[in-house]
């Protein structure tokens, strides 16, 4: 080989690995909180789809409730989070930059209150004077106290525990506890030797006070990553319409399920009786007023409304908007479901 040749050759390997380093240093980063729901999202997560869409470097975080979740989201420890509508309409009530962009779930029965076995508890009057633990601000949290309201129980009456979900296991291990609002995995743990009294779904068919998963992202990082948004949404989509379409195949032993017990830390054995009890949106119920749309008129908004007023007759909070649309945006979901 001349000299002139290998100096060309060698001139393209290292202008070739400088722009490596530079397409590498440039390379997007986002961390994003997740939860421990029982959801189609998560086997996309374990596939690792949304780093394979974006090019972007995900940084997945594991945070047990929804309450940390918003407030890592506005103090810039992570840039998108899974949280309940109670939490989300706590945090837009006190006007942290957060919105909500994605129905993860329509919660309907995937939480219940349960009660233990031998603790006397038959019905929700008989909770008076019981420790029940919830993490606070939680969705758990918000139709705990609905439910309560509901069947004319104050609840000062009730010893209401600030727990997260691991420590409701533990506490329900050690019997701290007399019964626990929860979700999944631990609400097939405890269950296993207590009784479910009411679930989510029963208390909004009853008062018509929804609870509802979502996803949400800090404002300012959503306006400087709109295509990464976009493409999120489709791949949440695309792992809801797989579910959708083929839910029979998701069994104990099937690669989907053992996705989500991987993230989760669920058992396979409980996962596909805890997705059966959600319901997921598609990306058109979730750009129509049912959810997203609609703008204050709008399911989500309305929801958040109605939880943000509970939350502060109960003290949680000091404030309620006139308006939470300010706080969702359907724009994403709009162009998914083109």
């Amino acid at each position: 080989m001349t000299s002139r040749r290998r100096f060309l050759l060698q001139s393209s390997l290292i202008a070739a690995a400088l722009f490596a380093g530079s397409a590498s240093a440039q390379q997007k980063e986002v961390t994003i909180a997740y939860q421990d729901m029982l959801v189609p999202w998560r086997v996309a997560h374990d596939a690792g789809e949304l780093e394979k869409a974006t090019g972007y470097k995900i940084n997945f975080r594991q945070i047990a409730g929804g309450g940390d979740v918003i407030r890592a989201l506005a103090s810039g420890q992570i840039h998108i989070g899974e949280a309940g509508s109670a939490p989300i309409a706590a945090g837009i009530s006190q006007g942290l930059p957060v919105e909500l962009f994605w129905i993860l779930d329509d919660i309907n029965d995937a939480e219940a209150l349960v009660v233990r076995n031998g603790s006397g508890i038959e019905s929700l009057a008989d909770l008076k004077g019981k420790r029940i633990g919830v993490p606070f601000t939680s969705t758990t949290h918000f139709h705990t106290l609905v439910a309560l309201e509901h069947a004319g129980i104050n609840p000062n009456d009730v010893k209401i525990v600030n727990l997260r979900p691991p420590e409701i296991a533990a506490a329900w291990e050690r019997g701290d506890i007399d019964a626990t609002f929860v979700w999944e995995p631990v609400l097939s743990r405890v269950a296993a030797n207590g009784k479910i009294l009411v679930s989510s779904g029963d208390i909004s068919r009853q008062t018509g006070k929804t609870t509802f998963d979502g996803i949400v992202v800090n404002k300012e990082w959503a306006k400087e990553n709109p295509a990464f948004l976009a493409q999120f949404v489709k791949v949440l989509a695309a792992a809801d319409q797989r579910y959708a379409r083929d839910k029979a195949a998701w069994t104990a032993g099937s690669p989907e399920v053992l996705s989500i017990a991987k993230i989760t830390g669920a058992k396979p054995e409980d996962v596909p009786a805890g997705l059966a009890l959600y319901r997921f949106p598609t990306p058109a119920d979730q750009a129509s007023a049912t959810w997203l749309g609609g703008g204050a008129d709008g399911g989500a908004a309305r929801s958040l409304a109605a939880t943000a007023a509970f939350l502060k007759s109960q003290g949680t909070i000091a404030n309620v908007l006139p308006d939470y649309s300010a706080g969702v945006n359907a724009a994403y979901v709009e162009q998914a479901a083109k």
